[in-house]
């Protein structure tokens, strides 16, 4: 059962108008937390809109993710990615803190020597396991970062070898990160780990490898030593994981306090969901923005464009983290949906994509709602025109989606009524990168309760698994279309 009714309107009055309406917009469908301005005023999001939202059926929902209840039913799993910042069950929060200790206390003595001189460290994983610490480290990391991180997620070998170039196989640890410790490329490409510090002469290559798992007794017949094993919890998936010891890298590159600070961050979004109203609920709002342009309004996709390099992977830890927890076409209780559910997530960074993708927005027939993130702190050794100039394009670029301008040349039109949000952060610090990520999470649950589905199982991604498993065996290949077939031979597989 979906709680959608509050869509059933008359499509809402253009963006000019609802300010002309309502001289305090700007600052009504603003909303701070953790040193972050959230601005919904340019979307058209109404007061009353808000107001018939079914929030009960949400906050019913949110007790039984924090409780740590079975919250994915098709799996029969809790949720626990919140207990990794503090909030849950007394018992999953516990488990989690002793495991960051563990995390700690590896780290402490990898640079106390224990695994000799140590500079950088190739972390392996795909998915949930890649892109969130890589959108960490490249964030947090390009002004203070302890070791060199190389993260290896493609099982192309051209990947392989610009990981491995970049590292001194000397001087490298290595940390394989798959929660069922199965994954296909992520074994693949720690064999070809393995190889690289065997031929390089590195005197025991299993010696330096740390294993990241929440299936601990898959790392040790693998060859890790239990000691080096990083456990976390199966209600943890792979696109919450980053709290876990998932975010090993970017500890020990940036620190552990670092990765505490971060955790801080996140556990804001956990307390400020659980205490405020539905109407000042900052995940929940944007949530029902969400939903209005793609039930209520027809919008098949959704722009992120992160005007601020450091934020430059925002993008595609996203697209993992919403349409991996919202692309399903069948609700809870088993039924096919009767509408759209996640929209199409892409997106940039400014002001590259100002010439290269703002075209379609401005002038394009299709409805994109954009969203702008940026930092109003920057941090470069440039004069501070550059972070200026980046800052006036970006809220211009929100301006002019929304006024439009009108001419008789329809070449020079511009229609205008366009919407956007612009998520500003006062500086990008450890807290604040946790409060963002986390509201994020949030928000993707949020929409995910009211479109009725599970956010949290991902079936989709496992037929292609199967099937590409099958096509290298010559006897299931019959099996396959004509296509396919022919592809395989003139690919000389």
């Amino acid at each position: 059962m979906t709680s959608l009714s509050f869509l059933a309107d008359a499509p809402p009055a253009p963006l000019q108008k609802l300010f002309e309406e309502d001289p305090e917009r700007a600052t009504r469908f603003a909303h701070d937390l953790g040193g972050i301005r959230f601005d919904f005023s340019k979307t058209h999001l109404t007061a009353d809109l808000l107001d018939r939202v079914d929030a009960a059926a949400y906050a019913a929902a949110l007790e039984r993710l924090v409780a740590g209840e079975v919250i994915n039913p098709t799996e029969g799993r809790a949720a626990e990615h919140l207990a990794e910042r503090g909030t849950g069950s007394p018992d999953a929060v516990a488990l989690a803190a002793q495991r960051h200790s563990r995390m700690r206390a590896l780290i402490d003595a990898i640079e106390a020597g224990a695994f000799g001189d140590i500079t950088g460290v190739l972390h392996i994983g795909i998915g949930g396991s890649a892109l969130g610490p890589a959108l960490l480290v490249d964030a947090l990391g390009r002004t203070e970062r302890r070791y060199k991180v190389e993260i290896l997620s493609n099982i192309d070998g051209q990947a392989v070898d610009s990981a491995l170039a970049r590292l001194d196989p000397a001087t490298t640890l290595v940390a394989i990160a798959s929660k069922t410790f199965t994954t296909a490329e992520t074994l693949r490409n720690a064999d070809a780990a393995l190889a690289w510090l065997e031929e390089a002469g590195v005197e025991d290559p299993y010696g330096r490898l740390v294993a990241i798992t929440a299936a601990p007794e898959k790392a040790v017949e693998f060859g890790i030593d239990e000691t080096r094993v990083l456990p976390f919890a199966p209600s943890v998936g792979g696109r919450y994981s980053l709290w876990s010891s998932i975010g090993f890298p970017a500890a020990l590159a940036l620190g552990m306090d670092a990765f505490e600070q971060l955790l801080e961050g996140a556990a804001l979004v956990d307390e400020h969901v659980a205490e405020v109203a539905p109407t000042a609920n900052i995940p929940l709002i944007a949530a029902v923005g969400d939903l209005l342009y793609s039930r209520g309004l027809g919008a098949e996709t959704r722009a992120v464009f992160a005007y601020d390099d450091r934020l430059r992977l925002l993008p595609s830890y996203l697209q993992q983290l919403v349409m991996e927890s919202n692309g399903k076409s069948a609700t809870l209780d088993g039924k096919a949906v009767d509408g759209a559910t996640s929209a199409i997530l892409w997106g940039g960074t400014g002001t590259d994509a100002q010439h290269a993708v703002f075209q379609l927005l401005h002038q394009g027939t299709h409805l994109v709602p954009v969203e702008f993130v940026a930092v109003a702190e920057g941090n470069d050794e440039q004069e501070p025109t550059h972070h200026r100039e980046l800052l006036l394009n970006m809220l211009a670029q929100g301006a002019a989606l929304m006024a439009g301008r009108d001419s008789g040349d329809l070449h020079r039109n511009y229609p205008g009524n366009r919407p956007s949000t612009t998520i500003l952060l006062d500086d990008l610090d450890p807290a604040a990168l946790g409060t963002l990520i986390a509201f994020y999470e949030h928000r993707t649950f949020a929409e995910a309760v009211l479109l009725g589905i599970n956010p949290f199982d991902q079936f989709g991604v496992e037929l292609g698994k199967e099937m590409a498993r099958a096509i290298d065996d010559p006897e299931a290949r019959a099996a396959f279309d004509p296509s396919t077939r022919a592809l395989i031979e003139r690919a000389g597989l």
